[in-house]
């Protein structure tokens, strides 16, 4: 039995474009029809008749929602461990609180998929999950896992150890190549070993790193400051890694040349202050004079930085200052499906993909514009009361 939502406009993401009169049907999770016009319904199929637009489920591809929890102090703060500058090893999922109230927020939204892990204390950080918003149990809610991992550039490891780990831009460099290197020997000494007795003592930092070196696990880099972008170019390159930016705050002041390196990037969170130097030239024009460059951008707010249910706002402001209004619906769907690696399962309304997708009464750009209904593998999460 299948589930229609008809009689609606559908922002597709896809070949298909902007539907204006059309339907999205639901079978077992997945969307097993996306048109124009009326479905044919069988016997026994359900058919829900709305209005509105209906865009794919939004998606954050970098927060710590859960681990970093609403309301909480010391209590909720999973989301650094500063111990050791390199903790590769530590699984973001580890500490995810699926029941922090904020997921509800960020899915009332229209949210349905995050990225999520730890913070940028340390120059490698650990492993971030891709999950879905809704559940009580993390194993349930991942899509992937691990889907990137973390590195951090800048002011944020500059300032963790109080001179007892790095304290300089270089320190942080050295730390992260020194650790790449030894997991790069690591693995050629796995590969190498004839047999199982042969291999190198377990190491768990060169375990976690080692889909990194190999280009099977992308580097997610913490970077505001152009020259700290510029780094994780340099290492990325220097190690062949697939790589994203994340933040890329002064991105605009050097998008052509980033364009050359053909990096894609994470934006945001911009609707804060500016609370640290590095984050002096802070604007939402940056994100639109990037893909003016041609770089595939979407948007985060790095929650709880910005609260996960304003990421809507976030693309707004971006569309206001430059992208426009298209390119900030990719920027919240397509787009950052594509950068997670998850844009077979997510990101756009088409056959055989995650029956994800929120219908709101307005374009979401508008402040004004609510959600309706929430739909996360298909079954409706949300309902907007009427009043």
């Amino acid at each position: 039995m299948k589930q229609y939502i008809t009689g609606i406009k559908i922002y597709t993401m896809a070949e298909a474009g902007v539907i204006d009169r059309g339907y999205v049907a639901i079978e077992n999770g997945k969307i097993a029809a996306v048109g124009a016009g009326e479905p044919a319904v069988a016997e026994g199929d359900a058919v829900i008749r709305e209005t509105g637009r209906l865009f794919p489920g939004f998606i954050d591809g970098h927060t710590h929602i859960g681990i970093l929890e609403d309301s909480l102090r010391a209590e909720g703060d999973d989301v650094n461990e500063a111990t050791n500058p390199n903790t590769a090893q530590l699984r973001g999922w580890d500490a995810i609180n699926p029941l922090d109230r904020c997921f509800g927020d960020a899915m009332r939204a229209g949210v349905t998929l995050v990225g999520v892990g730890p913070g940028s204390a340390n120059p490698i950080g650990g492993q971030f999950v891709a999950m879905k918003t809704v559940g009580q149990r993390v194993d349930d809610m991942i899509v992937k896992a691990p889907v990137s991992m973390k590195f951090a550039l800048g002011e944020n490891p500059k300032f963790c150890y109080s001179g007892k780990g790095p304290s300089t831009r270089m320190a942080t460099a050295s730390i992260i190549r020194e650790a790449l290197l030894k997991a790069q020997r690591y693995a050629d000494k796995k590969d190498k070993a004839a047999e199982p007795d042969k291999r190198p003592e377990y190491d768990a930092q060169c375990e976690a790193l080692e889909p990194v070196i190999r280009g099977e696990l992308p580097a997610h880099f913490h970077c505001h400051r152009a020259d700290d972008i510029f780094t994780a170019v340099r290492i990325a390159e220097e190690f062949r890694l697939k790589y994203k930016l994340v933040h890329c705050t002064e991105g605009h002041l050097i998008a052509q040349e980033l364009a050359k390196a053909d990096v894609e990037a994470f934006i945001g969170p911009n609707l804060s202050d500016r609370s640290k130097p590095e984050l002096r030239s802070m604007t939402f024009a940056n994100a639109g004079i990037l893909a003016d460059a041609g770089i595939k951008v979407s948007i985060t707010t790095d929650h709880p930085v910005t609260p996960l249910e304003y990421l809507p706002v976030c693309a707004a402001l971006a569309a206001r200052e430059g992208l426009g209004r298209e390119r900030a619906y990719r920027a919240l769907t397509i787009n950052a499906a594509e950068m997670l690696g998850l844009a077979d399962r997510v990101g756009s309304i088409e056959v055989g993909k995650d029956a994800d997708f929120a219908i709101f009464d307005g374009d979401p750009l508008d402040v004004f514009t609510r959600a309706k209904r929430v739909y996360i593998n298909g079954v409706e999460t949300y309902r907007r009361a009427k009043h």
